[in-house]
């Protein structure tokens, strides 16, 4: 017999360049133009399969319809070819070619990559996010500070959900915060830690299983949609209405190289297409939070009142002042936030509610 060559799951993918069968795999295919191979990339979301059929799928189903064979992306969903903690350093190798993730979660090594994911209390509302990017100058710090790292491009932030606890433990004073054993992001758990939460860093995939072996007490990850469409309202039994933050900040991101190879109609293509995700995604949410608070059936809402909750808020601005003597730019971004935040105080209902 000839021997077999063998080659680890992660190193045929690269070099095969196909979608894997595994569970939850999406090749999303389009027909090649006759003569012409078609550029093909692969992208990974932060995001688990469910998730991922709402958060990235729709927009890369569109891109690769509209692209005409001319460019095919296959979609990849967390820890699927890499572990999210190294889907930046993974793409900046050209292992993957691009990336749907905030940066707080794969470890982005720039300034501003605090700021991604949940920054306490940076955003109230999920259209918050594009008007600081678009209106404010995120949009031209967040280019300049990827500017400065090798071989990736920085294409487009938009918003998710708030950052709500669900837990299998009912809060509702700050007392009942402390000790708890929760999933969430790097930021927010060092913000949170500071209330006696325990943050837990595990795969995102492993999160509901933590909880049904009593590993975690829950999350604080995501707002009420997530967790009925994941499925960790089947397994936690309580929501906060209380938030740390009123929007997620995501990006696309790209290995500069594969980027360039791309010709200008299809880049075009491409951003209209994280645009459209964008907007999926404002609906999506907003009228999941709303719906799911008055019609879920599986969790109970709880709720810290104000005369407490005010604690967390006053923290975050102690909390802001320590990042942003972290760096110039940080101090420019936080800056921004309070400019932008004041003038929505100012303006009152219904940018922000008193």
């Amino acid at each position: 017999m000839t021997d077999t060559k063998k080659l680890t799951k992660r190193a045929f993918l690269k070099t095969a360049g196909v979608a894997t069968a595994a569970t939850g795999a999406s090749a999303l295919a389009a027909p090649a133009v006759l003569g012409q191979s078609p550029i093909k990339w692969r992208l990974q979301t932060y995001a688990g399969v469910a998730l991922a059929e709402h958060v990235v799928k729709p927009a890369i189903d569109a891109f690769n319809k509209v692209a005409n064979g001319e460019m095919v992306i296959e979609l990849y969903t967390a820890d699927q070819l890499v572990p999210t903690g190294e889907l930046f350093r993974a793409m900046q190798a050209g292992t993957i070619d691009a990336v749907q993730s905030d940066e707080d979660s794969m470890a982005a090594p720039v300034d501003v990559s605090v700021f991604g994911g949940y920054f306490p209390f940076a955003t109230r509302y999920s259209l918050d996010v594009p008007v600081l990017f678009n209106q404010y100058g995120l949009k031209e710090i967040w280019e300049e500070a990827y500017s400065e790292v090798e071989n990736v491009t920085w294409l487009s932030a938009g918003s998710w959900d708030p950052c709500h606890f669900n837990t299998t433990k009912p809060i509702r004073s700050l007392e009942d915060l402390k000790g708890l054993r929760v999933y969430t992001f790097p930021t927010a758990g060092r913000f949170l830690t500071q209330f006696g939460v325990i943050p837990v860093n595990i795969p995102y995939e492993d999160a509901e299983v933590a909880v049904q072996t009593g590993e975690l007490d829950g999350m604080a990850w995501s707002g009420i949609t997530e967790d009925y469409t994941v499925g960790w309202a089947d397994v936690t039994k309580y929501f906060l209405t209380n938030n740390i933050t009123g929007a997620w900040i995501g990006s696309f991101f790209a290995n500069s190289e594969r980027w360039n190879e791309v010709p200008e109609h299809l880049q075009t293509l491409f951003r209209l297409c994280m645009d459209s995700s964008h907007y999926y995604r404002q609906w999506w949410y907003w009228g999941g939070e709303a719906n799911l608070r008055v019609n879920g059936d599986k969790l109970e809402l709880t709720s810290i009142p104000d005369s407490e909750w005010n604690q967390v808020v006053k923290a975050a601005e102690t909390f802001w002042g320590e990042v942003a003597a972290e760096s110039d730019r940080s101090k420019r971004v936080v800056e921004i936030l309070k400019k932008y935040a004041g003038v929505m105080e100012k303006a009152g209902p219904p940018y922000r509610c008193v």
